[in-house]
């Protein structure tokens, strides 16, 4: 997850969330998430250290469920993809909201996920990005279980695979074209940490390239096409791809591999690229210029050995995120803004990447909320999360989906 941020400056709540906290079981609830947040972080380190590599969540979401079920949640279920889902008791089918987190971390098989404590602070892979939200979305239900906290409309809790990666929002996908299909009316995403509000998205398209050749020796083969220079010809190229500033988009050749010695030249080359922007036309024409810059290097490497065995390349789509955003003016953009002034919180707003792309694609309202806490390091080995005031977080994720689950 991505967010650039702009503070939201503190201003008086409007009426309709600070009376929300007037309700006894709501006030309850929110006191009970900081009195517990002791055990909030003992859950985050808890599902931090079950592995949860690409594709490979399942351990974790056993876990999901098995404290869904202890909580009390109804229907709890695993779907198609492995999303875990339990329903809160709910007095109508309508507003519907979904609030979720994601299993699934960027770090391979193998990984020590072993959580370290020191002080406020948490050292482990994936322990804010996003055990934090798993931890929060565990501490909410708790709560407004405990609390008996009443809503007119339905929430369905979800710990939902494929966010990261080559996931490419499959656990989302799952979730909103067949399990919940036509059912949800706003959805939440937490994901990362401090207090951020992401409203704007951005779509990313991702591709593996690999360039095929006959191979051969790399002394009695010479002057055969190579498939590692078309490789390295197309890198070069995309790397001179010119982009615009506003609004930002931005290419990555991410992974490259292939050959199988230093003195064969390699049958197969290849690379993975990831093009990211948050407006839908700016991320098709950056989209574009790569196809070419990877089409012109093989046209240039066949060209400059004329050998009759041609290399081929295929340019697979591997992940496809789509853009989209929500002006501030949206109802639930607004609702968000006023769960954190009635709180008494403030906390950037601006810019991410997430679960709720996809939602937000369908044209359901959506949006993505930080878990508490300071993270840093996402996505690398040495990622930390500092618990300091982390309660606040699960405090804005409880009043929020209350808040959206009234009669409209």
């Amino acid at each position: 997850m991505v967010v650039l941020a702009l503070t939201l400056a503190l201003a008086q709540a409007p009426a309709g969330a600070a009376d929300l906290m007037k309700d006894p079981a709501v006030k309850a609830a929110l006191e009970a998430v900081k009195t517990n947040e002791a055990q909030t972080i003992e859950d985050q380190i808890r599902f931090c250290e079950i592995p949860a590599p690409p594709f490979k969540e399942t351990a974790r979401g056993a876990e999901l469920k098995r404290t869904f079920e202890q909580l009390g949640l109804l229907n709890v279920r695993v779907d198609k993809a492995g999303n875990v889902l339990g329903d809160y008791a709910a007095g109508s089918v309508h507003p519907h909201v979904v609030l979720a987190a994601h299993l699934d971390t960027v770090f391979p098989e193998g990984t020590n996920v072993k959580v370290r404590r020191d002080g406020a602070v948490l050292h482990g892979p994936g322990i804010g990005d996003d055990c934090r939200g798993l931890a929060v979305l565990v501490a909410t239900i708790r709560a407004m279980k405990n609390a008996k906290v009443r809503v007119p409309g339905t929430i369905t809790f979800v710990a939902d695979v494929g966010e990261e990666g080559l996931g490419d929002l499959r656990g989302m996908k799952q979730l909103f074209d067949d399990t919940l299909k036509g059912q949800i009316d706003m959805f939440v995403s937490i994901d990362g940490t401090g207090l951020s509000t992401s409203h704007q998205f951005v779509g990313s398209h991702r591709y593996r390239v690999t360039f095929k050749g006959p191979g051969g020796h790399s002394f009695g083969a010479f002057g055969l096409a190579n498939p590692a220079d078309a490789l390295g010809r197309a890198i070069a190229k995309i790397a001179d791809i010119q982009v615009p500033k506003d609004p930002k988009t931005t290419f990555n050749v991410g992974r490259v591999g292939g050959g199988t010695s230093v003195n064969a030249i390699p049958m197969e080359a290849w690379m993975e690229v990831d093009m990211r922007s948050v407006d839908k036309t700016a991320l098709e024409t950056v989209d574009q210029q790569f196809q070419r810059a990877v089409d012109q290097a093989v046209r240039e490497e066949n060209e400059r050995w004329g050998t009759p065995k041609m290399l081929l390349v295929t340019k697979e789509l591997v992940g496809d995120r789509p853009a989209g955003s929500l002006p501030e003016s949206a109802p639930i953009v607004k609702k968000a803004n006023e769960v954190l002034l009635a709180l008494g919180f403030s906390g950037p707003i601006g810019v991410g990447s997430s679960d709720a792309n996809y939602p937000l694609s369908l044209g359901i309202p959506s949006l993505d909320i930080g878990g508490g806490g300071r993270g840093a390091e996402a996505h690398a080995l040495g990622e930390s999360f500092d618990t300091t005031d982390a309660w606040k977080g699960t405090q804005r994720a409880l009043l929020l989906v209350v808040a959206l689950a009234q009669e409209r």
